[in-house]
């Protein structure tokens, strides 16, 4: 019973398939340029992309249960679509596919819409799937270190209401804890749907004053100008993606990411320890 992980080489991938290994799995990786993958001795890889039609039909072949992992580009909905159907088309009824937390409330948010769109799909295509919303991951502040640093602010518009950010290790763990248990189960699952999240719900505030601990000097944070983000984001990233991530930052303002009741319990159950705080890693990744 074979698990196949897209986007295998990616920050959240890559902890999917090291965290199946650990647990046993039959791995395949699902990989553009095999020669570059670095995994653990056992783990399959299958060259090819999500618009590849015919790669993704050798990659699937053999394959019980899929972990469906998009990266937001521009033909992200498309990418996914494909995916399930040739998924369907190779009789694969097990699915972990990665979503975001509220995909039906940012509903103006392209990569929020599209992944909402995405599990519309799964469910009336009729495929057994546990959908996994994670909210912002802590492993993207590693992008605004050097910034935090150099000019004592945390330039992240995060807002008041709080984001309850989550380490990437931890989205990989429940990923790889669900993937098992549909790929051993000896039906189908129904469809579930679980917010990850971490331990804090974090403001601009909250996450500044973290900062300014573990520097050991203060860090300020200069407020909410989405405008200033969305040009401060263009210099490293396509038009349409930095205004992505400013729509994103306003719904971040006007609505937070919040954790329903029970999530934390649910996962602090399902992983069989604490959620990894965003203090633990700042400190780890400040340097």
């Amino acid at each position: 019973m074979t698990i196949l992980v897209t986007g295998a080489t990616g920050n959240v991938g890559s902890n999917v398939v090291e965290q199946l290994v650990t647990r046993g799995a039959d791995v395949r990786a699902l990989v553009r340029n095999p020669s570059k993958a670095r995994f653990a001795a056992g783990v399959e890889l299958a060259e090819g992309d999500l618009l590849d039609v015919d790669s993704l039909r050798h990659a699937f072949s053999g394959v019980t249960t899929l972990f469906l992992l998009n990266g937001v580009v521009a033909d992200e909905y498309t990418q996914a679509l494909i995916a399930l159907n040739v998924a369907r088309e190779a009789g694969i009824e097990r699915i972990v596919y990665l979503s975001v937390i509220h995909s039906d409330i940012y509903v103006n948010v392209p990569h929020f819409a599209g992944k909402f769109g995405v599990e519309r799909m799964i469910a009336e295509m009729g495929m057994g799937a546990t959908i996994l919303r994670p909210a912002y991951y802590m492993d993207n502040e590693i992008t605004i270190r050097d910034v935090i640093a150099s000019y004592g602010i945390y330039p992240m518009p995060i807002g008041d209401k709080g984001l309850a950010m989550i380490d990437a290790r931890d989205v990989g763990e429940v990923a790889a804890i669900e993937l098992i248990r549909r790929d051993r189960s000896p039906a189908p699952l129904p469809i579930s749907r679980i917010n990850l999240v971490g331990p804090d719900t974090l403001t601009g505030a909250d996450a500044a004053a973290i900062w300014s601990d573990v520097l050991g000097r203060p860090i300020a944070y200069p407020g909410e100008d989405t405008a200033a983000f969305e040009q401060s984001l263009r210099q490293v990233m396509p038009g349409w993606m930095a205004f992505d991530m400013r729509l994103m930052a306003e719904r971040f303002l006007s609505d937070g990411m919040l954790p329903e009741a029970g999530d934390r319990e649910r996962l602090t159950t399902l992983l069989g320890r604490p959620l990894r705080s965003y203090r633990d890693h700042v400190a780890q990744i400040a340097g």
